[in-house]
């Protein structure tokens, strides 16, 4: 569909510079990065389809760790990233490149962290982190909070939170996002209760029924957006593809929806499936 650079390849594309002046500016392919995150993964996919096939565009996708991508925006080795989470998760990130960058848009809303349980958990029972602090809870939970990857920011918040609430006893079962989904997977299928740290957007939303219970502390942050950050002077060069990133927006919801299908089939499918159900949303996009 388009050119993927691997992330060593990334590296040397730094070390090399970019291409010449002697090329005119629009032969040059549009360089998006993007790490492996779910989301970030359909949403650059899906920009980049849109981009060589409506806009005549050849496109290179850059999948990396998120420091480099920062960094490769902010040195012009990359023209754009979709996927900066502000104002609170990539804080420290942007923090140091925020002077080198532009914004063009805000591709979702109500991107957040947090604690999930299964919908058939009641809420008059369970609906704050606060809850945790019962015994009848306490022990319908073992005790466990289903985590993520030690590294993780919404570890480390996690932790905190176990902390701010008192929550004495309990165990953050450190593991990883596969290892997080596998347990929800066996205890939704025995409609066993469990609390899991979680993000939206996902796509474990569009396969079982969940919600967020809620963080009157605020330990795990609010709710945030996540933009498209473009080099400087990339929408001097590229007017059309500027203006098509700054008008991309998702509704949470359809981006979750799309995830999950990519689980099911592939992201090229996703990618295919989502143009083909949302035309006046594209056209939006395109400008049309």
């Amino acid at each position: 569909m388009f050119k993927t650079i691997a992330t060593i390849g990334l590296a040397a594309m730094f070390v090399a510079g970019p291409v010449g002046s002697s090329f005119a500016e629009e032969a040059k392919p549009v360089r998006l990065g993007w790490a492996a995150w779910s989301d970030a993964e359909f949403v650059t996919k899906l920009a980049g389809k849109l981009i060589k096939d409506k806009l005549g565009r050849e496109v290179e996708l850059v999948q990396t760790d998120v420091a480099p991508l920062y960094q490769g925006v902010s040195r012009g080795d990359l023209d754009a990233m979709m996927m900066a989470w502000l104002p609170q998760t990539h804080a420290d990130y942007h923090g140091k490149v925020k002077n080198k960058v532009e914004t063009l848009g805000t591709v979702y809303q109500g991107a957040k962290l947090g604690w999930v349980v299964p919908a058939y958990v009641p809420e008059s029972e369970l609906n704050s982190i606060e809850d945790l602090q019962k015994p009848e809870i306490k022990q319908k939970l073992g005790s466990t909070v289903q985590g993520i990857d030690p590294g993780a920011g919404l570890t480390r918040l996690s932790e905190k939170a176990l902390k701010d609430y008192g929550l004495e006893g309990y165990k953050l079962q450190i593991s990883s996002e596969a290892g997080m989904l596998t347990s929800v997977d066996r205890a939704v299928r025995t409609e066993k209760w469990f609390v899991a740290t979680s993000w939206s957007p996902h796509w474990m939303f569009g396969k079982y029924e969940l919600r967020y219970i809620a963080d009157p502390k605020g330990s795990l942050g609010e709710a945030e957006h996540v933009d498209v950050l473009a080099r400087q002077g990339f929408k001097q060069d590229n007017p059309e593809v500027a203006a098509f990133l700054s008008r991309m927006k998702l509704p949470i919801g359809d981006l979750e929806a799309a995830m999950f299908e990519a689980q099911q089939t592939s992201y090229d499918a996703a990618v295919d499936k989502y143009i083909a159900d949302h035309p006046d949303q594209v056209k939006v996009w395109l400008g049309n």
